[in-house]
């Protein structure tokens, strides 16, 4: 399928990595000019070299932590006219809510809720005078499924989805549109725990990690970051313009709802 976005340009935050790399690889293949962005540069680089050198579009690099305001007025300088935003940004590690001071609440509530509502605010207005806008927010299965220990992740996103729900209607009809992924367990690092950055897990031990992790879900096993980026793909694409304040599970049947 054709998705209708080649040439369209995006910023993809926290993409250096995990599921902001799966979206940002998936753009890409569909012809997507995007600016990247991860703390990490070493990193952010070779991510950036590798969707160059596989897709061929233009890819500009900005280092550093999204929730900074000076990165997010550089990915503007950067792209200060873009078709697709995705929002993204790590969580705030697990932690037992009496250990949460005000300075870890806020900084939580800034880099999962504050932070994309910014980026959204800058660029909403522009997407909405050019006639297209697909804005995507990865949030987490914890807004429908909370998850303790991750109560502040949790809030901070459902606090995000419920600011946005009634801004996504009030621009759909200059086809923008703002929806939010929400995945469960992916085949990320953060699901690998604690290891040396660069070194291989041992295989056995990376099936019985996947085996354990999976076998509460009714798929039976864990989704991959190609899968999370070609749904957040179509999500950006001309035939999702019907689509908007939604929240998609991307969780292999784990969130058990009839409705």
């Amino acid at each position: 399928m054709d998705l209708g976005i080649r040439g369209r340009k995006a910023i993809v935050c926290a993409s250096s990595k995990g599921l902001g790399k799966g979206c940002a690889l998936a753009l890409a293949e569909n012809g997507v000019n995007l600016v990247v962005n991860g703390r990490d540069a070493a990193t952010l680089a070779h991510t950036a070299a590798e969707i160059r050198d596989r897709f061929g579009v233009e890819i500009i690099e900005i280092a550093g932590d999204v929730a900074d305001p000076a990165i997010q007025e550089s990915l503007l300088s950067a792209c200060p006219d873009p078709d697709i935003l995705v929002n993204n940004n790590a969580g705030p590690p697990f932690r037992d809510f009496r250990e949460l001071d005000r300075a870890a609440i806020l900084k939580g509530v800034t880099n999962n809720m504050v932070t994309p509502f910014e980026l959204i605010k800058a660029t909403v207005d522009g997407m909405a005078s050019r006639g297209f806008g697909r804005i995507v927010n990865i949030t987490s299965l914890s807004v429908y499924m909370p998850i303790q220990g991750l109560d502040l992740s949790s809030a901070a996103r459902a606090g995000l989805t419920s600011f946005l729900s009634g801004i996504a209607r009030g621009v759909i009809d200059k086809n923008v549109t703002i929806n939010n992924m929400l995945p469960g367990k992916l085949d990320t690092d953060r699901l690998r725990g604690p290891h040396e950055p660069g070194v291989p897990e041992d295989p056995e031990a990376a099936r019985q990690r996947k085996e354990r992790l999976a076998s509460d879900i009714p798929a039976k096993r864990l989704g991959t970051l190609e899968e999370f980026g070609q749904i957040c793909a179509f999500l950006c694409s001309v035939h999702a313009g019907y689509l908007t304040g939604q929240n998609i599970p991307v969780d292999g049947g784990a969130y058990v709802s009839a409705f």
